[in-house]
């Protein structure tokens, strides 16, 4: 399986909103939420243990499927909870697992970005030497370029993970 761009884009979408959202900070107030709310909550969750689970297996396409929707969840609870999030201030230890949790996600991303360049250099030098007859050498480097987009996806769709793991930080105040 190759990283598509759509892909690929789509994760660092999400990764990127959840960090903005994450470093605008929110007060903890006691709040009650609805209960279509908290069934919100737990289905993202829910999704987001899912995704951890097929990333384990190597079930790349199944998790960034679950990273979506669990994803989708949480947009829709930060629609909703927008004036609670506002009011709400963050404990210092989830304040200091929001800063870990960033960092992997950032880091993971990096190494992502760097291994999809790697393997875009690796296919294009497959590709060369396909064209100059020396197609077992070619095969040889589009096979490693395969395998550099393969990690590369697997570290996008973990650093997606670690930025959903924020978001279940945040709205953890949902959960009963």
């Amino acid at each position: 399986m190759i990283v598509s761009r759509s892909n690929y884009g789509l994760c660092l979408l999400a990764l990127a909103l959840t960090l903005a959202l994450v470093g605008a900070g929110w007060a903890q107030t006691a709040t009650s939420a609805s209960p279509e709310q908290a069934n919100h909550y737990r289905q993202a969750v829910s999704l987001l243990e899912q995704a951890e689970a097929q990333l384990t297996a190597a079930n790349l396409s199944a998790a960034l499927s679950l990273v979506k929707q669990s994803n989708e969840k949480f947009t829709l609870l930060q629609k909703e909870c927008a004036a609670v999030l506002a009011e709400r201030q963050l404990s210092s230890q989830e304040a200091q697992q929001l800063a870990i949790n960033q960092k992997l996600a950032a880091d993971a991303q990096a190494q992502a970005d760097q291994l999809l360049s790697t393997a875009a250099a690796k296919k294009k030098e497959g590709q060369e030497l396909q064209a100059r007859g020396q197609a077992e050498a070619g095969d040889a480097a589009l096979r490693e370029a395969g395998k550099g987009y393969l990690q590369s996806q697997t570290l996008s769709i973990k650093s997606a993970i670690y930025a959903l793991r924020n978001q279940q930080i945040i709205f953890r105040f949902l959960a009963p």
